[in-house]
């Protein structure tokens, strides 16, 4: 029987990037005994993933090396597919004794360690998930299905649904701006996005609407301008504050730091505005409708890392405004102007 490792150990988004492949290895071979191997935050990803039958975490401090190669060896794989180009994760994979590595490029640790490639080819650039799926059609599996997935519990989805009541947003539209990227893409300034808000909110005239804030980033200025506007309409769901003690849920503050908690908003919510980050890649993965915003270098833009699924719409700047603004060698980005504000309003349908 096939014991297969999934490797993927960088951030979130990207670990998204694996659900479509762990789940056409498990149509694949549904006998097989199927796990993967991330850090200790992107796991909560892989949470109550039913095609997995063990997630390895690693929380990538030096004196967790060991102890994670004794973890992989305990489970006796006999393939592992390492997605990225990992270093450690390449090294970990060799010395826990697996026969079968695949990886991708031609990194010198990968010639080190004998593990066998998988070529990316990025002219043109391909989707991230399809590059990922790569490794698994070097296993037999023949498939275009790219869609990724996330799983939530009954109880999460409750924990969910009873939030929105707690904040008055169970009968409203409920939006995320997630105004961040950790610089990972370009991105809008704090100020568009404020423009942005100020925009949802004078369309809405009914006053149905709630705006959920999600980015750590925020700056004080930018959470003082959503201060002063006094709109009940505009939650900061990161603001410890928000319910009175004896409104919160068991561990409330423990559950804001986590990533889990991330995601059972954005599974309770109708739309997610954000640039190419990863509550994006959460929102596109849970079947929420996302509004992404993408700068049109190759290595940022929408055919490489686009929202994926039915209810994406992805936003990403011309070539000619950045054949324009933007450089020969792209060494600026005037990302900027190239997507307005308008251009999101209209995709929102309030």
């Amino acid at each position: 029987m096939k014991r297969i490792l999934v490797a993927r150990t960088d951030r979130v988004g990207d670990v998204v990037m694996i659900t479509p492949m762990i789940r056409e290895l498990r149509r694949h071979f549904p006998d097989c005994y199927l796990a993967a191997l991330t850090n200790n935050r992107s796991a909560a990803v892989l949470q109550h993933n039913p095609h997995l039958d063990a997630v390895i975490t690693d929380d990538m401090r030096s004196e967790s090396f060991w102890p994670v190669v004794k973890s992989i060896r305990s489970h006796h794989f006999t393939d592992a597919l390492l997605a990225w180009p990992a270093e450690r994760a390449a090294y970990q994979l060799f010395l826990a004794g697996i026969p079968r590595r695949t990886g991708v490029g031609h990194k010198i640790y990968e010639m080190i360690t004998f593990m066998r490639s998988v070529n990316r080819n990025y002219n043109p650039p391909r989707h991230e998930a399809d590059y990922c799926m790569d490794l698994a059609r070097s296993m037999g599996i023949v498939t275009d299905n790219l869609t990724p997935e996330m799983f939530l519990t009954e109880e999460e989805h409750q924990w969910g649904r009873d939030y929105m009541v707690r904040r008055g947003a169970d009968k409203s539209t409920r939006i995320i701006v997630h105004t961040g990227c950790r610089n990972s893409s370009a991105n809008w300034s704090e100020k568009k996005y404020a423009a942005l808000i100020r925009g949802i909110l004078d369309q809405d005239t009914d006053r149905r609407v709630r705006i959920f804030l999600t980015a750590p980033e925020m700056t004080r200025n930018f959470l003082d301008t959503m201060q002063a506007w006094n709109d009940v309409r505009i939650t900061n769901v990161l603001d410890r504050l928000e319910l009175p003690e004896k409104e919160r849920l068991p561990n409330d503050a423990e559950q804001k730091e986590s990533l889990r908690y991330l995601i059972k908003i954005i599974a309770a919510c109708d739309v997610v505005i954000a640039s190419s980050t990863g509550p994006m890649h959460l929102a596109s993965a849970l079947g929420v409708k996302t509004i992404s915003i993408f700068c049109h270098r190759p290595t940022n833009c929408v055919q490489r890392w686009g929202a994926l699924g039915p209810n994406a719409v992805n936003l990403e700047v011309s070539a000619e405004h950045c054949d324009a603004h933007c450089g020969l060698i792209k060494e600026t980005c005037v990302f900027e102007d190239g997507i307005a504000v308008a251009d999101v309003l209209r995709h929102i349908g309030i």
